[in-house]
């Protein structure tokens, strides 16, 4: 598929997706409930709600780390719905670079080792593995690190160390959960502006998950799931007392 095309339809389609998970004593639990998201190319949207809202099963499905019981989702027209695991993996290493709240970073390998680790599931070659890695690095700022350990750096380098792994396969989205959840405000801030900076100047499509609102502002879009189900979504509103009242709303049906 061109760019052209791929620009004609959205990033992600989640067409009236649920989710439910079985239960010990038996039954299941339902999580989420006819879920209609459409992502556009380049957008940066936030997707938040409060503890146990079902947005981190939102964000699992999304990034393909999760299938749906029910519904249709489609990554770029591709309906991913039905693949095996082996597919989703690739569709993983094609499309979603991702970044966790801590790090998720092996200690024991320097930060070019890394960086470099979605380029060898891709089978590239050492040299351009290497090559692809440090141009990553310099990118955020930490060139004259690569042979630092993780536990040698500050949660903020850290944290741009895995941004650099996310973007050193090229990915079309970047799915960030909680990307600022171990860091200080400051650090935090920092994190949050350069994603801002990818999505503006890269136009790399940024999907978020958050419980701050604070945090959600930063992007363009608010997508807010309560009790498993969108009440909001739109522009970044004003204060979080919009998100709230649509919150009371659907608390009352």
């Amino acid at each position: 598929m061109c760019v052209r095309e791929m620009k004609q339809i959205p990033v992600v389609s989640l067409d009236k997706i649920n989710k439910s998970f079985p239960l010990a004593i038996g039954g299941e639990q339902q999580v989420l409930f006819d879920i209609n998201i459409d992502i556009q190319p380049g957008e940066f949207v936030a997707i938040m709600g409060p503890s146990g809202s079902g947005k981190s099963t939102c964000m699992n499905i999304i990034g393909a780390l999760d299938a749906a019981t029910s519904g249709i989702y489609k990554l770029y027209g591709r309906d991913i719905t039905t693949m095996t695991a082996d597919e989703l993996a690739n569709v993983r290493n094609e499309y979603i670079g991702f970044v966790f709240q801590n790090f998720n970073l092996l200690p024991k390998r320097n930060i070019l080792d890394n960086v470099m680790l979605p380029l060898m599931y891709r089978g590239l070659p050492m040299s351009e593995r290497i090559s692809r890695a440090k141009e990553m690095l310099k990118f955020v700022g930490l060139d004259k690190f690569e042979t630092y350990f993780p536990t040698q750096l500050s949660g903020g380098m850290k944290q741009r160390v895995a941004i650099a792994r996310a973007l050193a396969g090229d990915p079309k989205i970047i799915l960030a959960d909680e990307p600022t959840g171990a860091l200080d405000s400051k650090m935090g801030n920092e994190i949050l502006k350069f994603f801002k900076k990818l999505n503006k100047d890269l136009g790399i499509t940024i999907i978020m998950i958050t419980h701050e609102f604070d945090i959600a502002s930063y992007a363009d879009r608010i997508i807010h799931i309560y009790d498993g189900r969108i009440v909001y979504d739109g522009p970044v509103p004003k204060s979080e007392s919009v998100l709230m009242r649509a919150e009371q709303k659907a608390h009352k049906k």
